[in-house]
């Protein structure tokens, strides 16, 4: 079939790179414009335009996809099929009938669970023991369009929302192409979604990612691994933020300090106990073990130079909202 793939970030190279080595033609790449980026500000590829020019490819950036030049310019191309991994922005009505057999978007969820931007995040913070990748048809609604194909990949204790999503970017790849040979070969049909068991997955924002130290361990744990790497989970130091990298939960890890195992006091919600060699902080059902830290301004460090550094006194807290 003739392709026009549709992606921006890094999560959507494997499947640009697999339908590229397949049986299928990709005539194009639609991503969204460069953007501003680092200090200076200046404007950077996406990744994917970045790997499409690699390969030799046509690429389209307008800068919405309702743009009545580009939707020429798509036309013209005559595509059989638009596939579609976190393009970043909303197909308008007037182009989902262009391509003979739509829009087809590898969505990192079971839905329909997870409808939205950010469905392994949400995943991890809630707590999900499971999770994977669907192909559906785009249509109007969010991500409610039937489905295709479906995989499954089991959330690890210690993953963060990187590690989950980069593996669910290599497996998915192979279920879109398997997807898109289905459709050419007439041996695949839409399955409209259950409407039971929805749920959303909002974009987070930077503001969303404040740790909520009044929560119970566990649900603190998740949090910030669902926060990690973006946006970042963080809390307030002194005033300023202070940016937490995935913590142990304290009663997995007793402290251990000039060779001997002591056990931990009860800490008030966001109370920080720093030792030589660890930092624990309360929460509402026992305490964390912090791993790495960055204050504002500067670089990642272990936590327990970083105390040193800032000397933490008795009984002071991490700010909670």
């Amino acid at each position: 079939m003739r392709l026009v793939f549709a992606g921006t970030p890094d999560v959507a190279l494997p499947s640009l790179d697999a339908l590229s080595g397949s049986s299928h033609d990709v005539v194009a790449v639609l991503t969204r414009p460069d953007a501003p980026s680092g200090r200076g500000r200046s404007l950077v590829a996406s990744p994917v335009k970045e790997r499409a020019l690699a390969l030799g490819l046509e690429v389209l950036t307008p800068s919405r996809p309702g743009d009545p030049q580009f939707q020429g310019r798509l036309r013209e191309l005559a595509p059989d099929a638009c596939p579609m991994v976190a393009y970043g922005a909303l197909i308008p009505s007037s182009i989902l009938a262009i391509p003979a057999h739509g829009w087809i978007n590898l969505h990192f969820s079971l839905l329909p669970a997870w409808r939205g931007a950010a469905p392994v995040q949400h995943a991890i913070m809630a707590g999900d023991e499971v999770t994977g990748a669907t192909t559906f048809l785009v249509e109007r609604g969010l991500d409610t369009g039937p489905t295709f194909g479906v995989m499954t990949e089991a959330i690890k204790p210690d993953d963060t929302s990187g590690d989950l999503l980069s593996r669910l970017a290599q497996a998915g790849a192979g279920l879109l192409v398997a997807t898109l040979d289905a459709l050419e070969a007439g041996e695949l049909h839409g399955v409209a979604q259950s409407a039971e068991g929805v749920s959303l997955a909002p974009k987070i924002r930077v503001q969303d990612a404040r740790i909520c130290w009044g929560t119970p361990a566990l649900a603190v744990d998740r949090h910030i691994r669902g926060c990690t790497p973006a946006p970042g989970a963080w809390t307030v130091f002194r005033g300023e933020r202070l940016k937490i990298h995935p913590v142990t939960l304290a009663a997995d890890a007793p402290v251990i300090d000039d060779g001997e195992v002591t056990t931990p006091e009860v800490l008030a919600a966001g109370e920080i106990v720093a030792t030589k060699r660890a930092v624990r902080v309360g929460s509402a059902s026992g305490a964390v073990l912090l791993g790495v830290v960055q204050p504002q301004g500067k670089r990642p460090m272990d936590a327990a130079d970083w105390a040193r550094g800032v000397r933490i006194k008795p009984g002071e807290k991490f700010a909670d909202e």
